[in-house]
């Protein structure tokens, strides 16, 4: 009988974008998910580019920001995560962010795991997304093991750009089967299904997850539940997932750096909050940053800590 594949034969595509609300509401299941894979897979992210270059800017740019802020709230609402309290506008491009995210990636999976979750909660806990070179860069600052020069030499780089701009292209190569998801089995009020874009052609809604392995590929598009992303692992390849027990919540925090609600409860054991935690709240519960996290962190810099 022969075991899972070896991790270099399959792979995870996240089709993602830092300032997406939806893929900040799928965090805690991406968190479990990557933590029950864990050395036996290629996990790689795809930056689809949401807010893009050549969008037309809004006629009213508080009226935009206003019905933006609703959307994020109602999205919110759907997946327990964290919002800002007030939003200082609707990103002008995805770009600055997705250059840092993925030059983020050369200095090691831990670096870039925590980069790219700053460059998040910059929209989504501090209500300023970093949507210029400068703000992404911040959002960085502070991020243990983090070079900052290097990732300003890096963000800025040919090879970056090129490998961004391949992101983008790939994420508007859609598998056939995202193309016609028009309700989920599960109810889910994002099901997923490829998005028109501005060119004409058809993009991966975000996130959408596609595993590939040599049996074959599956793809699971939108907002799902922990389970549905297990069952397609294991429809895929029997015996590769290895979900971890529960962790103390001190443990987590200091695996993660920050944890919303959701994640407490999905990923500690018994879902209570860690005891030294520093607590940040939003306009949808708390995000709770390890002491050291506090101390850099884009959302107490200019809030300061909520307490304890």
């Amino acid at each position: 009988m022969s075991g899972p594949p070896a991790p270099s034969a399959v792979e995870v595509v996240e089709y993602t974008d830092p300032l997406c609300p939806w893929a900040w509401g799928s965090e805690p299941a991406f968190r479990a998910l990557r933590a029950a894979l864990a050395g036996r897979v290629r996990w790689r992210r795809v930056y689809a580019i949401l807010f893009d270059h050549d969008d037309d800017p809004p006629p009213d740019p508080a009226a935009e920001t206003a019905w933006y802020a609703r959307y994020v709230a109602e999205v919110a609402a759907h997946t327990g995560a964290p919002h800002a309290v007030r939003l200082d506008r609707v990103a002008a491009s995805s770009w600055p962010s997705s250059l840092v995210a993925k030059a983020a990636e050369r200095q090691g999976a831990d670096v870039a795991e925590r980069a790219l979750r700053r460059l998040r909660e910059t929209v989504f806990v501090r209500g300023e997304p970093a949507d210029t070179t400068a703000l992404a860069l911040a959002a960085a600052r502070g991020v243990p093991g983090l070079d900052l020069r290097r990732l300003a030499a890096d963000a800025a780089s040919a090879d970056v750009l090129a490998q961004v701009t391949a992101d983008r292209a790939e994420a508007r190569r859609p598998v056939p089967e995202v193309l016609a998801v028009r309700d989920a089995p599960d109810g889910s009020p994002h099901p997923g299904g490829a998005k028109e874009t501005a060119e004409g052609g058809r993009r991966y809604a975000l996130p959408t997850l596609v595993f590939r392995a040599p049996a074959g590929y599956r793809a699971v598009p939108g907002l799902r539940p922990y389970d549905t992303y297990a069952a397609a692992v294991d429809g895929l390849c029997p015996g590769l997932l290895r979900a971890p027990a529960p962790a103390d919540p001190t443990v987590a925090l200091e695996r993660y750096r920050s944890l919303t609600g959701p994640e407490v409860r999905l990923l500690t054991d018994g879902g209570r909050p860690p005891q030294d935690a520093v607590r940040v709240d939003t306009a949808n519960g708390p995000l709770w940053l390890h002491p050291q996290e506090a101390a850099v962190h884009p959302a107490t810099a200019r809030t300061g800590p909520a307490g304890h």
